[in-house]
């Protein structure tokens, strides 16, 4: 090729924000300067080249009611998305997560230009609701990089075909992580017990989850008084985070996104809402309770569709409830209150539930080559192959 390959990356959160920049690292790897990027994406792709024309903070949405509120938002930045797509004609689109706003982009870019390759990295979970999204994805793009083997036989089932790379979340680089760090730089003795909080990544996750968790912490500190708390603050939901904390009646630890390893090596137990990092907590061999919560009119919009058993990967993977789950109704400051302190109390049970956590990562695919470096090797095959057949 005569000049460098174009790679256009389409994120719209912080997890395919990280995802973006990761696969970007590892193609620059591979291709060194015969590479550049464009794309959509936040400040980790920005790093690695890929410059956005608008701010991603804002399609980072989340059920029905919600997706309907920013229904305008969303249609403008397809649209943005797309002509920058025809504009650029790059050799590839790789379409990150962000089910809603991605399928939209896929199929506008491919009606207006249907010789560009169309790669989606991460799948719908249809395991857990509309399955049907399998088949449009199919009819919608050239190739899918899924992330768990599970994930896989729902779309070729559909023709479509796909690349199991695995789980970021699965290979998170601990070896820098200090958990002795953490406690003496907050002053949390070695042996108090230490409760992290993880409230989200999603504007809307945290509006709906920190009353609650406010609200169990506070029933937690009155039975512990001891009970150290500390509350992670994600990179795009950071300032959110850190002006609600603030008015909570007790103290807390504010944890920024470079310190989130040490103090989760740090923790005695987890309370994490619904996410990617329930995997990463379970690498780091923390015990935890997950919680979510919609907007009430969204969830019973959404909750026909819902046919999974679990939220959770690592208990979809053992096909059992290893780390308690309190979705919706059960989401409530008593509920949290009493599962977290029954980890607090039982160091048996914290041990049990850590080493069913790691063998049901195991069966996630845990051990291999990093997903990014496959995900390139991937991306890289089916830019020659369209090449070759074109």
């Amino acid at each position: 090729m005569s000049r460098p390959l174009k790679i256009m990356l389409v994120a719209a959160e912080a997890s395919g924000d990280d995802l973006g920049a990761g696969l970007a690292r590892a193609l620059k790897a591979r291709l060194g300067d015969e590479v550049v990027f464009v794309g959509v994406g936040g400040a980790r792709m920005a790093a690695e080249g890929v410059q956005s024309p608008f701010d991603i903070a804002d399609l980072s949405v989340l059920g029905w009611l919600e997706g309907l509120r920013a229904y305008g938002t969303v249609k403008r930045r397809v649209a943005d998305t797309a002509a920058l797509a025809l504009a650029e004609n790059p050799d590839a689109v790789v379409l990150i997560d962000s089910w809603g706003f991605t399928i939209r982009v896929a199929k506008a870019i491919r009606a207006a230009r249907p010789d560009i390759p169309l790669i989606k990295y991460v799948g719908p979970q249809v395991w857990a609701s509309r399955p049907g999204r399998a088949k449009t994805l199919a009819a919608a793009v050239d190739h899918l990089l899924a992330l768990y083997a599970f994930d896989a036989p729902w779309f070729e089932r559909e023709g479509l075909a796909t690349t199991v790379v695995g789980s970021q979340a699965l290979h998170i680089d601990l070896e820098g992580a200090d958990p002795a760090r953490f406690r003496a730089s907050r002053g949390i003795a070695p042996d108090a017990d230490l409760l992290l909080v993880l409230p989200g990544s999603r504007r809307s996750e945290i509006r709906l989850m920190t009353p609650v968790y406010e609200a169990a912490v506070e029933r937690l500190k009155r039975a512990s008084p001891g009970l150290e708390v500390a509350v992670v603050a994600a990179g795009p939901v950071a300032e959110d985070v850190a002006g609600r904390v603030a008015s909570w009646p007790f103290r807390i630890h504010l944890v920024q996104e470079g310190e989130k390893y040490d103090a989760m090596l740090a923790a005695t137990v987890a309370l994490a809402t619904s996410g990617t990092v329930s995997s990463e907590l379970a690498v780091a061999g923390v015990p935890m309770v997950i919680g979510y919560r919609f907007q009430p009119l969204s969830y019973a919009i959404m909750r026909p569709f819902f046919t999974g058993k679990y939220a959770t990967l690592f208990n979809h993977a053992a096909d059992e409830e290893i780390a308690r789950e309190l979705i919706q109704d059960d989401a409530t400051p008593e509920k949290f209150a009493a599962e977290v302190g029954r980890l607090l109390a039982d160091p048996d049970a914290r041990r049990a539930q850590a080493i069913r956590q790691t063998e049901a990562l195991d069966l996630m695919g845990r051990h291999g080559r990093h997903p990014s470096e496959i995900a390139a090797d991937t991306v890289l095959r089916v830019v020659t192959t369209r090449a070759t057949a074109g």
